[in-house]
């Protein structure tokens, strides 16, 4: 498999540059959403409230991600009611998760390919998929993304891919 070296960031809390970053891939983690949520089973299939996390936690390291990962499902609960409040345990588990997989990845590979993207997909939604089996005692709710979500997981691995190579989002 070919891989190209990319540029990643890992900026400190007291950097500005976090924050304004965090702060874009929180907007973004509001307006996919909504965008999915127009579509009857968009939320469950296609997963977007992740998309921005992975990429902020792959692209800027895991402050940032983790900044975006529990900001976006908090906020986009408090203004749209989605998602739900009973699912934000779950949400916020594999947000979490999922922005310190990327982050520790990125840091460690420096690379950016779609088997690390798969990896990471793969690990933040299987052990989120245990952590919320133990949180709602359900292993068949809890492993809802792997039975609906898979498109959402492939628009994880190839979209983001795409963004971390491709997008520009800081000048040097």
């Amino acid at each position: 498999m070919h891989t190209q070296s990319v540029k990643l960031y890992s900026p400190g809390f007291g950097e500005a540059r976090t924050y304004l970053a965090a702060g874009a891939f929180i907007l973004g983690n509001l307006i996919f959403p909504r965008l999915c949520h127009a579509f009857e089973g968009g939320g469950p299939t296609w997963l977007p409230i992740y998309f921005f996390t992975l990429v902020g936690a792959y692209k800027y390291g895991w402050r940032t991600g983790l900044l975006t990962a529990l900001l976006s499902p908090l906020i986009n609960a408090g203004l749209f009611g989605m998602p739900a409040v009973h699912s934000l345990p779950a949400i916020l588990l594999k947000s979490v998760l999922l922005a310190g997989i990327a982050g520790f990845v990125a840091a460690r590979t420096r690379r950016a390919n779609l088997l690390t993207l798969a990896v990471v997909v793969l690990g933040y939604q299987s052990l989120g998929t245990l952590g919320e089996w133990i949180l709602k005692g359900d292993l068949f709710l809890a492993a809802q993304d792997f039975r609906i979500g898979i498109p959402g997981m492939i628009l994880q691995i190839v979209g983001g891919w795409l963004a971390i190579r491709y997008i520009p989002l800081q000048r040097d």
